[in-house]
């Protein structure tokens, strides 16, 4: 199979780049700003926010598949775990998220490719806590209106496209959120971890083994492909720590509910249905932090 990875460069992305190729599917990655240092992909540099760009690149590559990872804000949930410095509070770039997922869509549904757009819980409010795959969307950042409408876009223009939302992704100490943890146990980043603030992480390859499954299987529409755990940004920074040797009790913390910064406090995921579709199991973060770090 011939896949492209659009966003390969980053996080999830490269994790993407390295299962796919470990297949032995062809392989074709883009980047932004910098190659991907991932090996077994073609590196091509494209800019989603330029629709001819993007025509002419899915047009010459031919893939089978497009998985589309590329966002303008904070792909893992639209914002971080300290108290500053929240990319859902209006750090969101709309063309790249919203239009450059667009750009992907009609590309790829006009070269006869399967599209996988991954999308974020960031499109929801919280209100209702816990989200099924048929919950209509209810952003309240700017981050998470842009991947609502991005969702939308995809959903219109290729209805069998797969759009799968996650929640933060977690690795083997290579995440943003993961360097986060570091940086406020050793004071170099100003901040706390809310105790409020509830999401279900997942692990990278988790989700890339997940996504690239969904790829292959005959399903369509929104999937929800987040780790079967919910706990809040504190829980999740302890956890985190205790693997890496660190502290607990150095990390800061407090409610976001006291801080003023927007955003959903508490969002669930539920991806049972998409799970009883899936042989990936989606491991919840209080299972994958209490193994020792892996290294790739």
């Amino acid at each position: 199979m011939r896949i492209l990875i659009v966003g390969g460069s980053g996080f999830l992305g490269s994790e993407l780049v390295r299962q796919a190729a470990a297949e032995g599917h062809a392989v074709a990655a883009t980047w932004r700003t910098r190659p991907g240092t991932a090996a077994g992909a073609d590196w091509l540099p494209l800019d989603v926010r330029d629709r001819t760009a993007v025509l002419d690149l899915i047009g010459a590559f031919g893939p089978d598949v497009v998985v589309n990872t590329a966002s303008g804000g904070n792909m893992a949930s639209g914002g971080n775990m300290a108290s500053g410095g929240n990319t859902a509070s209006g750090g969101s770039d709309w063309v790249t998220t919203a239009v450059g997922a667009a750009h992907v869509a009609v590309a790829s549904a006009a070269h006869g490719a399967r599209l996988v757009h991954v999308s974020s819980d960031a499109v929801f409010s919280g209100e209702a806590v816990t989200y099924a795959e048929d919950r209509v969307p209810d952003p309240v950042t700017p981050y998470g209106a842009a991947k609502a409408a991005g969702e939308a876009a995809v959903q219109a223009i290729t209805p069998t496209a797969v759009i799968a939302r996650t929640s933060l992704i977690i690795g083997d100490g290579g995440s943003g959120h993961e360097r986060l943890v570091h940086g406020l146990a050793s004071g170099g980043v100003k901040g706390m971890l809310f105790t409020d603030d509830v999401r279900c992480p997942v692990h990278v390859r988790d989700l890339a083994a997940a996504l690239l499954e969904l790829a292959s299987s005959d399903r369509a529409g929104v999937q929800h492909a987040a780790g079967a755990d919910a706990v809040s940004r504190y829980e999740l920074g302890c956890l985190v720590a205790r693997r890496n040797g660190i502290d607990p009790a150095r990390l800061p913390y407090g409610r976001r509910a006291d801080t003023g910064l927007r955003g959903p406090l508490d969002v669930r995921l539920d991806c049972g249905l998409t799970q009883r579709h899936l042989t990936t199991r989606l491991r919840g973060a209080r299972e994958f932090l209490a193994q020792p770090r892996i290294s790739t």
